[in-house]
């Protein structure tokens, strides 16, 4: 039995293949139109995944999406209402969307698959919505190696819920207790992510890389006047500092008055104020997030606990959860974010919709390592390298990892490209920017001459997972590269600063560990553990490095620029290749040099 799982036309549209309950394929539509957090109906998505399984649309028996548009409509209204006649504006801008198109939404769904499939029939049994959250739940437990668990979903808003709690027991999850909008952590950080001057629902990540930077000055002063936590940690909002429920902005003049300066223009330089900022809403978001989750520890007394949402994706929370909440096993969806909703809505039909039993392997999940996107066949990437005219070599795997390492090695930025892309926003060894963590220049190298983005991005290790606990104080499989964890302290180096006066920005390239490519300015790192089971290509990769280096770690990035999606095609591999300073192409074995 096959079941299409579809998320689309709010951000991040995605779909997602299961055959009896199995992930076939999974894959968001920027990858295919190259328009990153594309929120376009997924036709390419869809397509691709009925080709991986060789099937037509008329053969899938049930199609589902990720939550109930008129419940959310509903949400809309009724918030318009509580608030009038504030945010008229905002009101009379979003009616017409919504009558015109929202209202219509299943219209919308069928002509979109009927595009695809002319003889797909639409019929009220093979049609299903399930709720926003009920998807982020069941896309963090289903796929999970956990019998049973607590699952907290936690992200901007749904229809209506922002934050909930369910228990996950074998194939049914039971919801437990919820939190609605407008009072939402993930709308809270998105507030400050708008305040910075960066794009909300997309540069969330910008502002938890660029907390270190900073110190928290400010978080008393949001846990007094934005934010009421309770002990239990429930929250509520103080709403007459947010624009966000009525407004065409996410806050208000009352918001730059607490914090006395306005919100950062694009382009505008990054002060120390703005870094502290970063520094107080990460650490505010860790108080709330850590108190939810050791008092449903101490609630429930269950070992594990599943995390889903798009706040999830908050690495620096997710390791703070797992080393202080009492839990003692966390496992995240690594598509947290909407994306993964497609995915969820599926699996909720399938266990919860036509209860079929669940069997679960204690030992490894279900994501198939999240690799579930498009592959590419020698042939196709050879066509390409031939279109661009340029020069390659082909090598087996036995000449070509220890090659590779050797360029590592040599301070070489390799562009890796090899078998199925990964699903979600993390690169995870198959669309990837590879380099060496010892090179203390190599933030900067990769920032601006590779990914074209701001100086103070950190970047991840790949760690062979035997050595993970050597290097890192974490203690915990970390496959998706969700969990942040501190250095551990004699890998560590002397970092004082040689003058008071030098700016946060300028110690970037300060050695503060034996792998300083990859040790945030706290002594943090968000690592990628890698085993010779999940992912034997990688980790051959990285053993090469290590059996020539001592190192058994390595920078992995997501091949791209910014503000482009991670490249999914041949084409789109050599187009980066060609564009920015990377020095080595590789793909499926065909080694491309610049001269």
């Amino acid at each position: 039995m096959y079941i299409l799982g579809i998320s689309a036309y709010y951000h991040d549209s995605a779909a997602c293949l299961l055959k009896d309950g199995d992930i076939l394929a999974a894959v968001q539509e920027e990858r295919f139109t190259r328009i990153k957090n594309d929120e376009a109906f997924p036709e390419h998505s869809i397509k691709y995944c009925l080709e991986y399984a060789g099937i037509t649309l008329s053969q899938v028996e049930h199609i589902v999406y990720y939550e109930k548009p008129f419940l959310k409509f509903e949400r809309l209204l009724e918030t318009h209402l509580a608030f009038a006649p504030i945010g008229i504006r905002s009101f009379l801008k979003a009616m017409p969307l919504w009558l015109k198109e929202k209202l219509y939404f299943k219209r919308m769904l069928i002509k979109g698959l009927q595009n695809i499939d002319p003889n797909w029939k639409y019929g009220n049994k093979n049609l299903l919505f399930a709720e926003h959250h009920q998807s982020h739940a069941a896309s963090a437990f289903y796929p999970s190696p956990f019998d049973k668990a607590i699952i907290l979903t936690v992200d901007g808003v749904g229809e209506w819920a922002t934050t909930s709690v369910s228990k996950g027991d074998g194939n049914t999850i039971t919801p437990i207790q919820h939190i609605n909008f407008p009072h939402s952590i993930g709308l809270l950080y998105s507030a400050f992510t708008y305040y910075l001057g960066f794009k909300v629902n997309c540069d969330e990540y910008k502002v938890m890389g660029l907390a270190p930077y900073g110190k928290p000055k400010y978080t008393f002063l949001i846990l007094k006047e934005l934010i009421d936590v309770k002990d239990d940690g429930s929250f509520r909002l103080n709403m007459k500092y947010f624009n966000y429920a009525t407004g065409l902005t996410m806050t208000g003049r009352k918001f730059e008055r607490l914090f006395k300066n306005h919100v950062r223009e694009k382009g505008e330089d990054l002060l120390e104020f703005h870094m502290d900022i970063a520094a107080s809403i990460q650490k505010a978001t860790e108080f709330v997030m850590l108190k939810l989750a050791t008092n449903l520890y101490e609630t429930y007394r269950e070992d594990n606990l599943c995390l889903a949402g798009g706040v999830a994706l908050n690495c620096v929370v997710n390791g703070k959860i797992l080393q202080q909440s009492g839990f003692k096993n966390i496992w995240i969806q690594p598509a947290a974010g909407d994306a993964g909703g497609a995915l969820g809505a599926a699996l909720a039909v399938h266990y919860e919709h036509l209860k079929q039993e669940r069997t679960v392997d204690l030992a490894h999940d279900t994501m198939h390592n999240a690799l579930l996107g498009p592959s590419f066949t020698v042939e196709e990437i050879k066509a390409i390298l031939d279109a661009h005219n340029l020069q390659y070599h082909h090598y087996a795997d036995d000449e070509l990892y220890p090659l590779i390492a050797a360029d590592i090695a040599a301070g070489k930025v390799i562009g890796y490209f090899k078998g199925r892309m990964e699903f979600g926003p993390r690169a995870l060894g198959a669309r990837s920017i590879i380099a060496d963590p010892r090179d203390a220049a190599m933030q900067t190298v990769l920032n601006k001459k590779i990914k074209f983005r701001e100086s103070f991005r950190p970047f991840a290790p790949a760690v062979m997972e035997e050595f993970a606990d050597e290097y890192f104080d974490l203690g915990a499989p970390s496959p998706y590269m969700l969990l942040v964890a501190q250095v551990r302290p004699e890998k560590r180096v002397n970092t004082e600063s040689t003058g008071l006066e030098e700016s946060a920005f300028a110690r970037i390239n300060h050695a503060r560990s034996v792998i300083p490519a990859v040790t945030h300015l706290d002594y943090s790192a968000r690592l990628q553990t890698v085993n010779g089971t999940q992912h034997p290509d990688l980790y051959q990769l990285i053993n090469a490095f290590y059996q020539l280096t001592g190192c058994p770690m390595v920078i992995n990035t997501s091949f791209n620029r910014m503000d482009e999606p991670i490249v999914c095609s041949p084409e789109d591999a050599v187009l980066c290749f060609l564009n920015t300073g990377i020095d080595v192409l590789v793909m499926e074995g065909y080694v491309v040099r610049k001269s």
